[in-house]
């Protein structure tokens, strides 16, 4: 039967009140934005303004802490490890390969966990402290419940190891038990030190262990059956305790920190070689026990209580509502999907649990203006919805610096992902004309292979150079290459920049004969023609003939074409009158020259000829 959650907790927003305000809300991709509406009702027929205030509530807050940076970052890196192991490595070495993975996982939280307890003693405001104690504590128990995963499910301990690892586990969460070991062990007589038997430490052997344990355990009976110690309540307890005796172990409460430090001193008396099935049983009852009906199971309680059970799906269930982030989930479930144990859980919407947790991560991440980009490995390893993940999430980026562009646009260019590309590049253009960069902007609309941003920009350029006199930016015009081919508009600006260099470098032939070709092939604009024919003056004024009789009498089809086509003038103000007459003068000096070139060339032709 399908398990249903049970109803959300309410979040209070804090100087928000619903009953005289009402609200309206937004999503957006890491964020909710909130505000209280215009009006607000005063009574029911009246709508009078009030004064709005907007809250931005983050989903994922933890990505603003600088420690937990840190965590993420370190992480990352133990992450794209972890994909990379080998799938063909099987048994042992594959065992030991994931298990040294999630002692480094562990070894980053407790590095994070400690940093965290430096800076809570050091904060000078109580607010700050306690807020970085909270996070300490979570930091705890996100080590304290990887620890256990790690033992029951990715080193599956069998039985008499079990206990082992366990009293470890005990041993390094409690943080008592290191401290007064050390105190009792560096003490001149330990036997005799206040908090000797406050330690039920072990360090021996499973052998030993098992051995001793079966001696203890005898020879504990018989004392108790023969009332040995009736005389003595302290050893008497004690013969109890080593006999795994529930009450006399609870007599004890106040030396055992929690219920699971409860647990494990439990089975170290009753059941030293117990065996995993059996687990989720002596965890119930020390639970039950523990508590006493006197309070409730915290969160924590019944994630490592899910634990014992070997309920992995609970685990990751409970800990996604508790913990205030998705790192924790994500990467303890990826590294259980790489142990194989989550095949077989997918969820309705075409996803399995793995890649869902690392998608909610990712997304957090794309909500920090530089963890964003640990966030695109963790989509490149979602196979099912990763690349749309991160194409959506990548197209929301603020591109607020040329350098933060390049590296989005490498990432991009990377996945041959065309269209956020192409997208990126007309927004880095759009930018550049609006700051007159032409430059960047062509090299951008390029790049974008955007044909008509490209055609644009090459208008803007024709204009400057008629303002000017000039071109800007003549390397990149210089070296277009295939590039030109984009655009009709590029290409002329290309060629037109070439019969300028032509002209430069004298050979006035190649140039007329280019200059003419950008007219008759009508890839010159027919606002530039005017230009066009200008520039071939000096060259009609030349000594030696450049222009043939032909391409004389093309030119004087294209300047009468222009002329032809010119729209009616009404009334013009005194500027235009002043424009159209230098226009005028342009042309008839241009009919002079067209004429004189054209009778120059025909006698040479015609002298040829007759040569």
């Amino acid at each position: 039967m399908e398990e249903f959650d049970g109803e959300p907790a309410v979040t209070v927003i804090p100087g928000v009140n619903s009953k005289k305000n009402q609200m309206c809300f937004d999503w957006g991709p890491g964020e909710m934005l909130v505000c209280e509406t215009s009006f607000s009702k005063k009574e029911k027929s009246e709508m009078v303004p009030s004064c709005p205030f907007i809250y931005i509530i983050r989903k994922d807050v933890d990505v603003y802490s600088q420690i937990l940076r840190k965590l993420f970052n370190e992480s990352h890196g133990i992450f794209l490890g972890l994909q990379r192991i080998d799938e063909e490595l099987t048994g042992k070495s594959r065992k030991s390969q994931l298990v040294r993975v999630s002692k480094n996982y562990r070894s980053v939280i407790r590095a994070c966990m400690e940093e965290m307890h430096q800076v809570a003693i050091a904060a000078k405001d109580p607010a700050s402290g306690r807020q970085f104690s909270s996070q300490v504590s979570i930091l705890s128990a996100m080590e304290l419940i990887w620890n256990l995963c790690e033992i029951l499910f990715i080193e599956v301990a069998p039985a008499g190891h079990l206990l082992l690892h366990l009293l470890d586990w005990v041993r390094l969460h409690v943080c008592e038990v290191d401290s007064l070991s050390a105190d009792v062990l560096g003490s001149e007589n330990p036997s005799n030190h206040d908090s000797f038997w406050n330690l039920p430490g072990n360090t021996q052997t499973l052998t030993e262990l098992e051995l001793k344990w079966q001696h203890w355990h005898e020879e504990c009976e018989q004392y108790l059956q023969d009332s040995t110690f009736a005389t003595n309540p302290h050893l008497e307890s004690l013969l109890k305790i080593m006999l795994g005796d529930e009450a006399a172990l609870l007599e004890q409460k106040e030396l055992l920190s929690n219920w699971y430090h409860f647990l494990v001193t439990r089975l170290l008396y009753s059941n030293p070689t117990v065996k995993p099935i059996d687990l989720h049983y002596y965890a119930q009852s020390s639970l039950d026990l523990f508590l006493g009906g006197e309070s409730s199971p915290e969160p924590l309680d019944n994630i490592l209580l899910a634990a014992f059970e070997f309920d992995i799906h609970q685990v990751i269930k409970e800990c996604s509502i508790a913990l205030s982030n998705w790192w924790f989930v994500a990467h303890l479930t990826d590294l259980l999907d790489h142990c194989k144990l989550l095949q077989s859980h997918n969820l309705y919407f075409g996803s399995n649990m793995r890649e869902f947790l690392l998608l909610e991560y990712a997304s957090g991440l794309f909500a920090h203006p530089s963890l964003w980009q640990l966030g695109v490995d963790y989509f490149d390893y979602c196979p099912k919805l990763g690349r749309v993940s991160l194409e959506l999430h990548i197209e929301r980026i603020p591109l607020n610096t040329e350098q933060k562009a390049l590296k989005v646009l490498r990432i991009c260019e990377q996945r041959q992902m065309t269209e956020q590309v192409r997208s990126i590049c007309k927004i880095l253009a759009m930018k550049a004309v609006r700051n007159n960069r032409l430059g960047s902007a062509l090299s951008w609309s390029i790049r974008a292979k955007d044909a008509a941003f490209a055609t644009l920009v090459s208008d803007r350029f024709l204009r400057d150079y008629c303002e000017r006199g000039c071109f800007s930016d003549l390397d990149l015009i210089d070296n277009l290459g295939p590039a030109m081919m984009l655009s009709d508009r590029l290409t002329f600006l290309g060629k037109y920049r070439e019969f300028h260099r032509m002209y430069g470098e004298k050979r006035f032939a190649d140039a007329a004969s280019l200059l003419l070709s950008l007219m008759t092939s009508r890839i010159a604009p027919r606002s530039f023609w005017m230009t066009l024919l200008t520039d071939a003056l000096p060259l009609l004024e030349q000594k030696q003939v450049i222009f043939s009789a032909e391409q004389t009498y093309e030119l004087m089809q294209c300047l009468e074409d222009l002329m032809s086509r010119r729209p009616v003038r009404g009334e013009s103000d005194i500027q235009q009158l002043q424009d159209e007459d230098i226009e005028t003068t342009k042309v008839e000096m241009l009919r002079l020259a067209l004429a004189r070139n054209l009778a120059r060339a025909i006698i040479r032709e015609g002298s040829l000829e007759g040569s």
